[in-house]
């Protein structure tokens, strides 16, 4: 399969897997999620709604007037502070009857009140409820919420068989009635509030939706699938018709005890234009809600969603964004794969990058209440760059097996291993590069092989091209062919190698200390000298994978290649063994000794390239050099007759065979 076909379907199939664990809310993936973002409420510190105030049944009140439930007259009294209230909300349900006198006092209290009594919604009948209560509770439907429902797909809400309500003269009393019931996420705890539930086919609000209606005189309207309009505040709910509750810190909640309302400790005039929340909180009588903030009481979260609502507290959970940062989190391990090559920083870099948008969705949320889940995109972000790394892992391992097999042969090992790191170097087709390119010959290798078997000559060939080889590759050359006995080396490619010219005359001096241990071995069994003659000329050429589609060979091309090659040849001219062209001399550095010979036109080219010897340092050859660049000043001033004299001194001197050709040279021009 391509490469770039198998990355098309690892997207695929990373999509869609990741994608449908966040729309489906797969367990146990939803409860990590939630877990994981609960830290929202602990980075802000917004203010609850100030008109709001819960009243606590508390425990120093059920010192007062004893355990839950009390007398209803202790009740409709306390109630009875509350008179300047907008709203009084009792989150609490008088399902039985006691006596005439404490039903009546509370009935009364209630009817003075703009007030919203509570009642339980349940899965199981805990009492019958009968037509009369039917028909009263009738009257707090949410009629227009419930008509629209063929319009909009969402949300759909949750329906509940049962109920406990007050008893009639209560229920008649209170101006409208909410269910205090609510449902928790999959981890056990409440962080939704909810719109509405059904029961008896009707649509009935919750506890706070219903304080709203009233509060606000106004309905409650579906304004598109995922959105509900009170007033003028736009409410977003989920499929089942669910507020996400934008919690407080538990100190921030407006709490007073009935105790101190009873005695007027606390003034009615405290309660002037404020909605009262009247609830239980003593242990033993009071539903604690394990939520996001820890154990609290059930009556906050009716305030929690009202303040909400009023202080412009609610989140906002944009559409479809969530989606869109899951796939850029599949996305971006693909694209750093792209670009980058070492792992540990494609693993860095995915990370800064989940960072980045951590800090940046956590900041959204504090500063605009913008809610965007940031588990699933770290889920989708770790199966990516999971997949994307294993894959790349075994598609390094297979490049990485071909390669050795392909170039173990022709790169040292340090190469060979950055190779495998940046195959990409091996670029299909060709591309222009500067290369440092080497050609050695045997001289004389036609007499040698005419005296000797082929199983003698392979054994000696294979005795030279050893050293030879480890040479080149000992300096990061890449070996690019055998031609009969001559070795065709080149640098710089496929690996970049800086002073790729330093490491091409090292080469050739490392050939020629090589080649005079082996001749001395040679001498000692009786078998020919070889000698050799090398070339080294630096160029622009192209260089990549040349050939057909059945077959191809990295190797170089071009005119430089060419001049290398004539060049080696040069040396039998001047009798030494090393040749570079003036383009390498200016890229060598001073560490090399190089005398200069003369500017020579080539086979095949018209301009005259000026050609240097390489030599090895010694102090003889330091002092031939001195000696030589003095003569070769004479003859190039056209002092033929006196460079013709020191010319051959210099041969009987060193045994030099460059100045007995210069010599000769002298001579002609004479």
């Amino acid at each position: 399969m391509k490469k770039g076909v198998l990355f098309v379907l690892i997207f695929v199939v990373v999509s869609t897997l990741s994608l449908s664990l966040w729309y489906f809310k797969v367990e146990p993936f939803e409860t990590f999620s939630l877990r994981f973002n609960d830290i929202n409420f602990d980075l802000q510190h917004k203010e609850p709604y100030r008109d709001i105030v819960f009243v606590a049944i508390d425990e120093k009140s059920v010192n007062r007037f004893g355990r839950w439930p009390w007398k209803r007259s202790i009740v409709a009294q306390g109630i009875e502070k509350f008179h300047q209230a907008d709203v009084v909300v009792t989150d609490m349900v008088f399902s039985e009857v006691t006596s005439d006198e404490e039903d009546e006092q509370l009935t009364q209290a209630l009817e003075d009140t703009n007030s919203v009594c509570g009642f339980f919604l349940r899965h199981k009948a805990t009492q019958q409820v009968s037509a009369l209560q039917e028909d009263i509770l009738e009257d707090s439907v949410l009629d227009r919420l419930q008509s629209s429902v063929a319009e909009y797909h969402t949300p759909q809400f949750v329906a509940a068989d049962f109920a406990e309500l007050n008893i009639v003269n209560i229920l008649q009393s209170c101006t409208l009635s909410g269910t205090f019931s609510t449902l928790r996420e999959s981890d056990h705890l409440f962080r939704a509030y909810p719109i509405a539930f059904y029961f008896k086919n009707l649509l009935y609000p919750s506890l706070g939706v219903q304080t709203l209606r009233l509060l606000l005189n106004s309905d409650i309207t579906r304004e598109d699938a995922l959105h509900v309009k009170l007033s003028d505040f736009s409410i977003g709910v989920d499929k089942r018709g669910f507020v996400r509750l934008n919690y407080y810190q538990a100190d921030q909640y407006n709490i007073v005890s009935f105790e101190d309302v009873y005695d007027t400790k606390i003034k009615a005039e405290y309660f002037e234009n404020k909605i009262v929340i009247l609830g239980i909180t003593e242990v033993g009588a009071s539903d604690v809600r394990a939520t996001p903030m820890g154990a609290m009481y059930g009556p906050l979260l009716h305030y929690t969603f009202l303040s909400n609502v009023l202080a412009n507290h609610l989140i906002i959970e944009p559409r479809n964004i969530g989606a869109i940062v899951i796939l850029i989190m599949i996305l971006l391990p693909f694209l750093i794969y792209r670009f980058q090559n070492e792992i540990v920083k494609r693993v860095s870099i995915n990370l800064l990058a989940y960072l980045l948008l951590y800090g940046f969705i956590r900041y959204l949320f504090v500063t605009q209440m913008i809610y965007i889940d940031l588990f699933y995109p770290l889920l989708a972000l770790m199966l990516s760059a999971l997949v994307i790394e294993v894959t790349a892992f075994r598609l390094q391992e297979n490049s990485g097996r071909f390669l050795k097999n392909a170039f173990s042969s022709y790169l040292s090992e340090s190469l060979l291993e950055q190779l495998i790191k940046h195959p990409d170097a091996l670029k299909l087709g060709g591309e222009k590069k500067r290369l440092s390119i080497l050609f050695s010959d045997i001289r004389g290798f036609t007499s040698i092989s005419e005296n000797m078997d082929p199983e003698k000559l392979t054994s000696l060939l294979n005795r030279y091209f050893t050293p030879m080889t480890e040479a080149v590759l000992e300096n990061n050359g890449m070996l690019d062919k055998y031609i009969g006995d001559a070795v065709m080396a080149f640098y710089n490619a496929p690996i970049s190698l800086e002073n790729h010219a330093n490491a091409a005359c090292n080469t050739a001096l490392q050939m020629q200390d090589s080649l005079k241990k082996l001749n001395g071995e040679l001498l000692s069994e009786g078998l020919p000298q070889i000698n050799i003659g090398i070339g080294i000329n630096t160029a622009e050429v192209v260089v990549g994978n040349m050939g057909s589609v059945h077959r191809f060979n990295y190797t170089i091309m071009g005119d430089g290649v060419n001049l290398a090659s004539r060049i080696e040849g040069q040396t039998k001219i001047y009798s030494c063994m090393i040749l570079i062209t003036e383009m390498t001399y200016h890229e060598i550095d001073s560490s090399f000794l190089v005398r200069e010979i003369e500017p020579v036109q080539v086979k095949g080219k018209q301009e005259k390239v000026l050609l240097y010897e390489l030599m090895r340092r010694t102090p003889e050859t330091q002092s031939l050099k001195m000696d030589y660049d003095k003569v070769m000043a004479l003859y190039k001033a056209s002092k033929f007759q006196e460079a013709y004299t020191q010319f051959h001194d210099l041969h009987v001197k060193y045994e030099d065979s460059v100045s007995l050709y210069f010599a000769s040279r002298a001579k002609e021009y004479m």
